[in-house]
Order: C-alpha cells, then structure tokens, then sequence
C-alpha cells in the first residue's frame, strides 16, 4: 500500500509543479459540456463581426470625409458640371450626387408631360443622397443587436451554470467550495464575457452613428449647392473661402460712405 501511495504521489507531483489550474476558461467549459462551449462560441463570433464591421465602417467613413476635403478645396473652380466631376474619384459618393444631377437634367428634358424642374431636381438629389445615407448605415443594426443581446446570451450561460451548481449541491449533500466552484466559476465567466461583447458593440454604434451624422449634414449642404448651380444654370455658387470680390467689397462699402456722408447746410434767401 505504501508504494502505491508513493507512486500517486509521484504521479501527481508533475501535474501540481506545472501549476495546472482546475477551474480556468477551458476546464469550466468542459464542465458546462455543449451548452457552455455554444454560449461561448456565439458570443466569440459576435464580437469578432463587431469589430469588423466597426473597421470597415470607419474606413469608409474615413474615404468619404477625405473625399469632402477634395471638393471644397477644388471642385466648385471648374468651369462646369461635368469637368469637375471628373475631379472626383469613381466611386466617390459625392461623384454619385453629381452624376445623379445630371443624369436628373437629361431626363427632365425628356419627360412627356413635366413637372417643375426645381421638384424634379430637388427629389432626384434627395433619393441619391439617401442611398449613400442606407450604405453609411449598413452593418449598425448588427451592431446595435450585439450591445443588446449579448448580456442576456451571457446570462443564459450564467444560469445554466448556477443550475449545474445546485444539482451538484444536491447530489453531494453538501455545498463545499470543491464541488461548486466549477459551475459558479462558469457562470462568472458567461456573464462576464456578455459583457466584454456587449459595451465595445454599444461604444461603435453610438460612435459611428454621430460621425454618420455629420457626414450627411456635409452631403446636404453640398447636395443644397448642387442644387441651386443647377437652377442658376452655374451663376450661383458656394462661396469657398479667401477674400471677398472686389465688387463685393465696392457694394458692400457705398451703404456705408453714404451712410457716413455729412448733410450740407441750408440757408434761407
């Protein structure tokens, strides 16, 4: 009997040198058997689409700011319409807009029975303008699905886990740290992996719906000026910075010198 205790022992003195813990991630997934590893994996995919989808949202943001950047420092100094969309990328969304306006002028022209050309425009515009919004708005409601779902997936697993804890309470007779460390331990980590997933997923939608927001507040007031160059047929223009025109500043100083010219006397015969 003696040598077989001195071989467990030896048999066991590798496993406590290595320091090999009992109740880490892995084993209390092992514990919680298939309920444990789905609730897990489910919640690893959702936070690995979240990220991504958080990556490629900001990228295309990032394209599309850069792209305003462009127009208001070159597009509205060309001579017309068309050369400067060609001044613009391809798929830029601000190229869109303006290829929608003119193809929105050609059809205009062909129409059987027209409508007033500033409705006709003005709707043409919007409708391109909210697909570019719908495109900037792709992947959010994923988003917004994790940071709302996946604390209580968490907690599916945090109950399955308490639940495996009081049936082995039950079975043993007695509640010892041993017997329900395991499940508590699985429990803790369901919950606290919900919310690892959860609060990213929140802090990405909120961030990306306010940079989308100023994006399209940058694409209405471009779509405004491209409205009224269209109706102006180019003599209306948006104002791109610099001093101001000389006949500007003459018009704006001839209130004030008459303003500022002193009344002559009157004298009586």
């Amino acid at each position: 009997m003696s040598i077989l205790a001195l071989t467990a022992a030896a048999a066991a003195a590798p496993a406590a040198a290595a320091g090999e813990n009992p109740y880490g991630l892995f084993q209390a997934l092992e514990q919680g058997g298939i309920i444990a590893w789905s609730v897990f994996i489910i919640l690893v995919g959702m936070s690995i689409f979240s990220f991504y989808i958080l990556f490629t949202k900001l990228m295309q943001q990032q394209k599309i700011i850069a792209q305003g950047r462009k127009v208001r420092a070159s597009f509205w100094n060309s001579p017309n319409l068309r050369e400067a969309s060609q001044k613009l990328e391809s798929r830029s969304a601000y190229r869109a807009i303006v290829d929608d306006a003119l193809v929105a002028q050609e059809q205009h022209d062909k129409l059987t029975d027209p409508i007033d050309r500033h409705d006709w425009m003005g709707n043409s515009l919007a409708r391109s303008q909210g697909a570019i919004g719908a495109r900037l708005g792709e992947g959010l409601a994923f988003l917004a699905t994790v940071g709302s779902t996946a604390p209580f997936i968490g907690l599916f697993g945090t109950v399955i886990g308490i639940y495996r804890a009081l049936i082995k309470i039950g079975a043993s007779g007695q509640a010892s740290i041993d017997v329900v460390a395991g499940p508590v331990g699985e429990a803790l980590i369901m919950t606290a992996l919900g919310l690892v997933v959860a609060v990213p997923a929140v802090l990405a939608y909120n961030w990306l719906v306010r940079r989308n927001k100023s994006i399209m507040e940058d694409l209405a007031a471009f779509t405004n000026d491209l409205h009224g160059y269209l109706m102006s047929e180019g003599r209306v223009k948006p104002r791109i910075g610099g001093p101001a025109p000389k006949a500007d500043a003459a018009r704006a100083a001839a209130p004030a010198a008459r303003t500022q010219e002193p009344t002559r006397p009157t004298t009586n015969a």
